[in-house]
């Protein structure tokens, strides 16, 4: 009797849900107030292939019905079998305000996202190990005094590319390099040629110093300077004492090969001597330039120019800011990749995309990845960033939550993207047998965000 009772009880929940669903499927307000006031835990029941009230309504293009629902505390982000939310539902059935609605922004997102307490993450490029003392930057007679102090430590660039060297050969693709370090005297007639570029990079800071101190002498840390010449490649490789130098020739894939430690130096060279082989000229008025305040200033020679009065970004190094973003889909198990014609086979990577004038970096996101692949996105949470030197970005890490998961290429951007599951990224980074596709370097912050993401909610 007992078993009897239970199933007779199930039919009647089974058939309010059905009436309930159906009078939204018809947009029947009166019926739907009525049948929740009576049971409110009917808002987000589901009927056939996961479809809840809100999806039908949205399918139907029931606007006011929809409305109602929301006011109600539908779950808006919840899927059906086919992974749709109701906005996807409306904008596949041509309802336009119906997914306009349903896409507006809400907290309701946030559930797919992590807490605000991110624990610090330490990007490669991003170690400092030098005081960059921007306040000696004017002080002429003391860089003059560090230029020829024998502790000094100058690093070579040719054509962007720093001097390094390797254990073994150049070609071998997993050694780790170093930068080769030279001495005043090595370079001093380096110096005095017109065209070199010197840039002040900073001291040593004490806590990261193999160098050992005299019991009972003070003691000051040795300065580093970035040289960048036109002389010769080949000839400046005969200066150094190491074996196997060179001047690595894909910076994109050579640069990542050296220690935190080094990368982070490189990472400030680099991106001034990229600045300064770029504005030899006065963006403002054409006349030639010169460098001061140890090579993070360029002046216009022309002294009617107005970039001479007041403060000008035209005469400071430049940073150019990204968003580099990994999608989550609303149902929290899933991430939206994407990947660009000249990415080695197989490889998928987050979406990325320059920040705008006017913009913010959370805008930035959302208008990068609807023009990218036609996905709407609504919160946008910080997580780290990551001096880029190629040759001067600023790439800003985020997650975001996809409020519209339709996927539409725009192919002049890039090439393919598509949802991958959670099991798949793992597979992936983890490098198991046969997996859906291959992740960036672990080098690079869209590494660091795919990984970041699979270890919100596990032990990995």
């Amino acid at each position: 009797m007992a078993t009897s009772m239970s199933s007779i009880q199930m039919t009647a929940k089974e058939e309010m849900v059905e009436k309930f669903l159906d009078a939204a499927a018809r947009g029947d307000l009166t019926q739907v107030s009525i049948l929740l006031s009576q049971v409110p835990s009917l808002i987000n029941q589901k009927g056939s292939s996961g479809w809840t009230a809100l999806m039908l309504a949205a399918r139907n293009g029931h606007y006011h019905m929809v409305d109602k629902l929301l006011e109600h505390g539908c779950d808006r982000f919840s899927v059906n079998t086919s992974s749709q939310t109701a906005c996807d539902i409306a904008k596949f059935w041509g309802h336009r305000h119906i997914a306009n609605l349903l896409a507006q922004r809400d907290s309701g997102c946030q559930r797919v996202l992590p807490g605000p307490n991110l624990s610090p993450q330490e990007n490669y490029f991003s170690r400092t190990v030098l005081d960059r003392l921007s306040r000696k930057r004017t002080d002429k007679i003391w860089l003059e005094a560090k230029q020829s102090n024998p502790d000094t430590v100058y690093l070579l660039f040719s054509n962007l590319s720093p001097m390094v060297h390797n254990a073994e050969e150049e070609d071998v693709a997993e050694v780790e390099s170093k930068l080769c370090q030279f001495r005043y005297e090595a370079i001093k007639d380096l110096l005095q040629k017109p065209a070199t570029v010197l840039i002040f990079l900073g001291v040593e800071k004490k806590k990261n110093l193999c160098s050992t101190q005299t019991e009972g002498t003070s003691w000051e840390p040795p300065a580093w300077f970035a040289i960048s010449t036109e002389e010769d490649a080949v000839e400046l490789l005969k200066r150094s004492k190491e074996k196997h130098c060179f001047f690595p020739k894909i910076p994109n894939r050579d640069l990542l090969k050296l220690s935190e430690e080094e990368a982070g130096v490189v990472a400030q060279a680099r991106s001034v001597l990229a600045w300064h082989s770029r504005y030899s000229f006065c963006p403002t008025c054409g006349s030639s330039t010169s460098l001061e305040e140890g090579g993070y200033k360029r002046s216009c020679l022309n002294s009617e120019c107005r970039s001479l009065k007041g403060v000008h970004n035209t005469c400071y190094p430049r940073v150019d800011p990204v968003v580099i973003m990994l999608v989550i889909h609303p149902d929290g198990n899933q991430c939206l990749l994407g990947r660009k014609k000249v990415f080695p086979a197989g490889m998928f990577s987050c979406l990325a995309g320059f920040v705008e004038p006017g913009e913010t970096f959370e805008e930035a996101v959302r208008r990068e990845v609807e023009e990218e692949s036609s996905v709407k996105v609504g919160p946008v949470q910080y997580v780290s960033c990551q001096p880029w030197p190629m040759p001067s970005n600023l790439m800003i890490g985020c997650l975001a939550v996809a409020v519209l998961t339709d996927i539409k290429v725009d192919e002049n951007e890039i090439e393919e993207a598509k949802w991958f599951s959670r099991q798949q990224v793992i597979d992936s980074l983890f490098r198991r047998a046969s997996p859906a596709f291959s992740v960036p370097p672990r080098q690079t912050i869209a590494h660091q965000l795919i990984r970041h993401w699979i270890n919100i909610n596990s032990n990995l």
